[in-house]
Parts: C-alpha cells; sequence; structure tokens
C-alpha cells in the first residue's frame, strides 16, 4: 500500500509498507505522481489523504474496503460535493444526491480522502487529462470509467472520525460547463444554460462560451477488462435462496419457470407464490403445485387484493433463506442460472444484483457489468439483510417507479445494484395478467390532470434533489408541448405549472400510505 498525503493541489509526502525507496518530483500534479507510483507499484493499492486528515486516516481497514482491484473509494466529510448541487439539473441519476453516513454509488469523487488500484491508473494512462486540479481529475476518471465496470464509491470508513469539516465553496460556474461539456452530450450544456436562467436568474453565457474550447472525453478508448476481479469478501456463507413470485392470470407462463426452477442444479429452497384473482367469488387456478411433486416448498398464497407491491411485500414476509430471488411470472432461465448467479456474486463480493432480462429478439445493450441506475423487481438477486426495513410502498402501486425506489432504499442502507449481463434471463412479456383490471385512480376524477403522473412524483420528491426535480421539470415542459392542445406558450405555461403543483399534492398524499 502507498498513502500520498497532499495539499493545494501538490503532494507533500508519500509512504509505504514497502521498503522500496519511493521517488517523487513535488513539482508534478497529484494526478501525474499517481500515475508514476502506479507504474512503478503496479499490484499496490494507492491511498491519496488530504494532510488536514492525516490523523483521520484509518489504514486498518483500507485492505477490506477496497475488496477487489476494480474499485474506487473516496470520502467528503462535508455537505458539499466538488461540483455543487446544480449538477442536479442535467443528471437525474441517483449518484447525485450522495447518502454521507453509508457507503454510497458515485462517480462524485474527492481529494480529501480516496484509494484506488494501481492497475486501474494503468489502464487510464495517457487517456485521460492529468488535471492540475485533482478533483477534476477524480471526478473526470469516474464518470468515464464507471459505465465502464470500474465500481466508484463514497465510503466513510476513510476516516476513522471526520475530523475537520470543510466549509460550503462557492460553485464555480466555468468548472461545471467544462465538466458536463466534457462528460455529456452537448445539448445538456444548453439545458444547463437554460436552467440557470429560468431557476436562479443567471445569465451564464460567458461559462458555456468558455466550454466550447473543451472536447468530449467520452471518445477515448478506455478498456478495463483486462482489470481482474476477484473479492476477498465473504459475503456468500450458506448459498440458500428462495424464489419470490407476484402472478396474476398467467397460469401456463408461471408453470414453465417453476418446470425451469426445478431443472436447476442449485435448487431453491423456497417458491414464494402470491396469487392474485380481483375477482370476489374466484379460487386459485394454479392447481399443479398440488397436484404435482416439486423438489422446493411452495408457499402459496391467494389473495382477491391485486397490486405488485402488496404481492411481493406479502412474498418477502415469508422469506427464510439468506437470499431472495425476485423474479417474474413470465421469465425462462438455464438450468444453471442460480448456479451461475452465484459465482458472480461471489466473485464480486456483491450483495444485490440485477440480471439483463430481455426478450429473445431484443439486442442487449450493456456487455460488462457496472453500477446500474435502478433496480429489476423481476431479475434480482438479494441478500437478506441487505433489504432489511425495505418494502415496495404502496404508494406506487398500480403507478411506475417502485423498482427504482426499491433500489433507492437498498442503496440507503449502504447496498450497491450491480448490473450483470450473465447469466441473462429470458422475459416472454406475457400479452395476459398484470393490470388486467384497470384500477379508477384518485387523481383521475381531477379537473387539471397531474402532470407528471403522481408516483412519477412521489420519487422525484422521495429520492431527487431540489435541482434534479427542477431539471426534470424543464424538460418534461418542452417534449408534453407537442402532445397537448394549447399552444400559446404563455397559457400553455401557466396550465403546466398548475398540472406540476397538482402532481406534487397527489405525491404527497400517496407518500401518507
Amino acid at each position: 500500500m502507498i498513502v500520498v498525503y497532499h495539499k493545494n493541489n501538490r503532494i507533500l509526502s508519500v509512504s509505504s509498507d514497502q521498503k522500496t525507496a519511493l521517488f517523487f518530483d513535488k513539482k508534478i500534479t497529484i494526478s501525474g505522481g499517481l500515475n508514476l507510483l502506479a507504474t512503478q507499484f503496479p499490484q499496490s493499492k494507492i491511498v491519496w489523504c488530504n494532510e488536514v486528515y492525516k490523523k483521520n486516516l484509518n489504514l486498518d481497514e483500507i485492505d477490506s474496503l477496497l475488496h477487489h482491484d476494480k474499485m474506487m473509494l473516496s470520502y467528503n466529510p462535508s455537505d458539499f460535493n466538488y461540483l455543487g448541487k446544480k449538477i442536479g439539473y442535467i443528471d437525474e441519476s441517483p449518484f447525485i444526491k450522495v447518502n454521507k453516513n453509508v457507503r454510497y454509488p458515485t462517480w462524485q469523487m474527492s481529494s480529501d480522502v480516496g484509494i484506488i488500484h494501481s492497475s486501474v491508473l494503468i489502464e487510464i494512462n495517457g487517456k485521460i487529462k492529468m488535471d492540475a486540479d485533482f478533483d477534476y481529475y477524480l471526478n473526470s476518471m469516474a464518470k468515464l470509467c464507471m459505465p465502464l465496470g470500474l465500481l466508484c464509491y463514497s465510503e466513510p470508513r476513510l476516516l476513522l472520525d471526520f475530523g475537520p469539516r470543510g466549509t460550503a465553496k462557492e460553485d464555480s460556474h466555468y468548472t461545471l460547463f467544462r465538466f458536463v461539456k466534457q462528460h455529456y452530450k452537448t445539448r445538456w450544456v444548453f439545458l444547463l444554460f437554460m436552467n440557470l436562467i429560468f431557476y436562479e436568474r443567471k445569465f451564464s453565457i460567458l461559462e458555456m462560451i468558455y466550454s466550447g474550447f473543451y472536447k468530449n472525453r467520452n471518445k477515448n478508448s478506455i478498456n478495463l477488462d483486462a482489470i481482474n476481479v476477484n473479492s476477498t469478501l465473504k459475503i456468500v456463507n450458506e448459498e440458500t435462496i428462495d424464489v419470490i413470485v407476484p402472478t396474476i392470470g398467467r397460469r401456463n407462463y408461471l408453470y414453465d419457470f417453476l418446470c425451469d426452477l426445478r431443472n436447476q442444479k442449485y435448487l431453491p429452497k423456497n417458491v414464494i407464490i402470491v396469487e392474485q384473482n380481483p375477482l370476489p367469488d374466484s379460487v386459485s387456478e394454479l392447481d399443479y403445485l398440488t397436484a404435482e411433486k416439486w423438489p422446493f416448498i411452495i408457499k402459496h398464497t391467494f389473495t382477491h387484493q391485486t397490486g405488485a407491491c402488496n404481492a411481493r411485500n406479502l412474498a418477502l414476509s415469508q422469506v427464510e433463506s439468506n437470499w431472495v430471488f425476485f423474479a417474474d411470472d413470465d421469465i425462462r432461465i438455464m438450468n444453471n442460472f442460480i448456479q451461475k448467479a452465484f459465482e458472480n456474486i461471489k466473485r464480486f463480493g456483491a450483495n444485490s444484483v440485477s440480471f439483463s432480462c430481455l426478450k429473445n429478439e431484443d439486442m442487449r445493450c450493456y456487455e460488462n457489468f457496472f453500477q446500474w441506475s435502478s433496480f429489476g423487481s423481476g431479475c434480482s438477486f438479494v441478500n437478506k439483510e441487505s433489504f432489511k426495513d425495505c418494502n415496495f410502498k404502496m404508494g406506487f402501486e398500480f403507478g411506475f417507479g417502485e423498482d427504482s425506489d426499491f433500489g433507492m432504499q437498498l442503496r440507503n442502507n449502504g447496498e450497491d445494484v450491480i448490473y450483470f449481463p450473465e447469466p441473462n434471463i429470458i422475459h416472454l412479456k406475457a400479452p395476459v395478467g398484470g393490470f388486467r383490471i384497470k384500477p379508477i385512480l384518485e387523481w383521475e376524477k381531477d379537473i387539471i390532470k397531474p402532470k407528471p403522473s403522481p408516483t412519477v412524483m412521489l420519487y422525484q420528491l422521495l429520492h431527487n434533489t431540489h435541482e434534479q426535480r427542477l431539471g426534470y421539470k424543464l424538460i418534461l415542459f418542452f417534449k408534453y408541448y407537442k402532445y397537448q392542445m394549447i399552444k400559446n406558450p404563455i397559457a400553455y405555461l401557466l396550465n403546466f405549472n398548475k398540472q406540476w403543483n397538482r402532481s406534487v399534492f397527489w405525491a404527497n398524499e400517496l407518500n401518507k400510505k
């Protein structure tokens, strides 16, 4: 392990647990110094620490925190991040609103304290400019490499205690515009410009022009596939797993999936089925559950109350095993699916993973693992301890967003959601079932129709920053214009604000459920 102490964007000292002498030039940038050290010690973990936090650095836990080479950790104990809150105007991802109390997935890195393996720095050497501003370099590296499989986290355990806290900095619009230009599509530069005009009355024309002198960094040849992943964490002590399946009107599809489970090389312990039928006099149609023998225990609940949130919560209350497979009733899996899933889970030391779940004819967009911004309630494995105190909020029932909300609950519990392209799930997307009997939602009788849907707004209120909501509002304003009848821009704006406010009202009502 090599530790680099720095101050004012200059290296002060370098220490190592190796006997090899370390030579460095104090005149070079911190990013340049880290890359030189990585070249000299390609098998080492490299720690950086601001001199202010030297006494607070938790060196004893470094090895357990960076449990495989394809990770990057940092921590900023202050309430602000390097780019400030305004980045939320153009980024709706869950990586913006960082929970500083737990390990939280984010590309927003900090120069205060952090760690990375030399192999990552070697792979990106010459492909990302070694900026003199160390914070800019770290954020740029994480933003570019996170979609390529580098797992990036805000990790409070890097410090024994938070020590001195920084004071709020005045956001630099020049830095913000430059970062957006170099790491997002060009249209986001103009959207940031418009957001600052509409919501802050700031006309940042010089900053926008300034950003035009910088090239986008996404067009590079970074490839992290050569970095081996072999976690030292032992998270799977006992590979017992329960499968939860909500179902409604899909008798034959469910049977095929149960047969897939029956043919698994690694069998589940329990399959928990929650069958729904809203008709008062209806009974279960799943006679094969008792007519046939199954190599696992089937826990079958029949209810007249429809809704995926309620069904999954009923199923979760019956879980016994250490792991849960969140499944849909119209999916198909290979006979080694569970076995292969656990192999990947152990290799990455992950507690929550979602798998590729597409129709046979669909093209797969992602070929590598990465930190996913959502969660698949029909294609995921989660450690039981990870979703303690989590549930599918009833406010999302019959709407959209319960998957993403559950994923955010996991992240705020200190977990992450890793996407795996393999082993894959085939999603048949059955034409029956689901919302066959459309419920009458409370807001449908409103004279002013809420926009967006109150369930979408509920997610916005629960998990996004103020700036993220305003950025979403501006995009929705432009997108919705061509689909509605009011063509006078002023009248449309007034009506749109009424619809938005009505959506906020109903979202707050849903949050009470």
